[in-house]
């Protein structure tokens, strides 16, 4: 019997999925994956710019990953934090060498969003400042701190009747004026300083110096929302190291786990003391399994030269890749952005036709490249075709 006339339907006669429709989908469903490429059901072999949202760093399959996941879960597949593992000091510590700008006390939760949550939290606590000061174009995530300093938010989907501070938004631009904007009520001010969301903007090094300087002056808590850009998809360890700028914070995800939901903030020395036992706190963070692929996700990136590799492929997409629709590139390392002379949607759409999955931005005119890591030279050059064949 088809299994099509078992599923409920709605009153329309369309198949109930019991999933709640918030998100908007590809027209692609996913069997299975390797390497850099998405198999379909009906045989489609698809390559992956989009990385699961720059999620799936190392791509699909690799097998240290993998080894080291099931090893963990063959050993312990769960403690919390009251009880000591071996395996959470590691990653702590391989995590802190990794980043070397002495944030060396790290805190592991379970997404970006939790992450940015709990680094506004401590900020306001260390400062006692009610006011947080946040980029024009930012997205820090979906909960009730991190959704209130994202950019645009209050007119699509931000739903608490109140902040749970003041927020101001200020543009990269606004160098002479920071030492007004960032005052005696600011607790902390959060940059992501490659903007992911608005369309992979690199923001400029001056203005991230001057955040650095400001917040230095005044005793405001600088926090670098990596979430997207950290942990090599620049090219470099952090956005932090390529700019040559250490906030007091950094919270980071996505490429932590390259596929499994791990998150951390790492904090200096300084802020360091204000946490306290009972002051943060997590069930699922720090967890053995999220650690032990932490571990093996570092690991692999040093040891298989992926910042290197990083940095090679993003140099050969700027150069071959402006053709067909794309005038320009913008952003850093795998989190670029392709600014299309014709609305980007439909630039993304003719692409994956041709079986290339981008991603589109906030900037209409901006198609979104996450690619994982291990990205070759002839993927780019799949790329670079298929965009030669598209209108411009």
């Amino acid at each position: 019997m088809n299994n099509s006339m078992n599923k409920e339907t709605n009153p329309d006669g369309v198949p109930r999925d019991h999933l709640a429709p918030v998100f908007a989908q590809f027209p692609l469903e996913v069997s299975n994956a390797r390497g850099v490429y998405l198999n379909t059901p009906e045989g489609r072999k698809v390559l992956d710019l989009y990385g699961g949202h720059a999620v799936a760093a190392l791509g699909y399959g690799h097998p240290r990953w993998g080894k080291a996941l099931l090893q963990q879960a063959q050993q312990l597949v769960f403690q919390s934090n009251a009880v000591a593992l071996d395996v959470r000091q590691r990653a702590a510590t391989k995590l802190a060498a990794f980043c070397g700008l002495g944030l060396d006390t790290v805190f592991f939760v379970n997404s970006g969003a939790e992450a940015n949550e709990n680094a506004l939290k401590l900020a306001c606590k260390m400062t006692g400042g009610t006011e947080i000061i946040a980029v024009e174009g930012s997205f820090h995530g979906r909960t009730a701190a991190a959704g209130a300093v994202t950019w645009g938010a209050d007119a699509k989907w931000y739903g608490f009747p109140e902040k749970p501070f003041d927020v101001k938004f200020i543009k990269p631009g606004d160098i002479d004026n920071l030492a007004t904007l960032i005052g005696d009520n600011t607790a902390a001010v959060i940059v992501e300083p490659v903007q992911g969301v608005a369309g992979a903007v690199d923001l400029p090094q001056e203005f991230l110096a001057a955040l650095r300087f400001r917040c230095s002056e005044n005793g405001s808590i600088l926090i670098f929302d990596e979430v997207q850009c950290g942990v090599g998809r620049t090219g470099y360890p952090f956005a932090a190291n390529m700019y040559g700028v250490t906030p007091d914070i950094i919270t980071t995800a996505k490429a932590l786990g390259a596929g499994f939901p791990v998150s951390a903030m790492m904090v200096s020395d300084m802020v360091a003391p204000y946490m306290k036992i009972d002051s943060l706190g997590t069930t699922f963070g720090g967890g053995p399994m999220a650690c032990a692929v932490v571990e093996a996700v570092l690991d692999i990136i040093e040891s298989e030269n992926l910042l290197e590799n990083v940095r090679q492929r993003s140099a050969e997409i700027r150069e071959t890749c402006v053709v067909g629709p794309v005038v320009a590139t913008q952003g850093a390392g795998l989190l670029l952005g392709l600014r299309t002379s014709r609305p980007a949607k439909d630039v993304q759409a003719e692409l994956l036709q041709l079986d290339i999955l981008t991603g589109t931005s906030a900037d209409p005119n901006v198609l979104r490249i996450l690619a994982p890591f291990i990205l070759q030279s002839e993927h780019v050059e799949q790329l670079s075709k298929a965009l030669a064949r598209l209108r411009a």
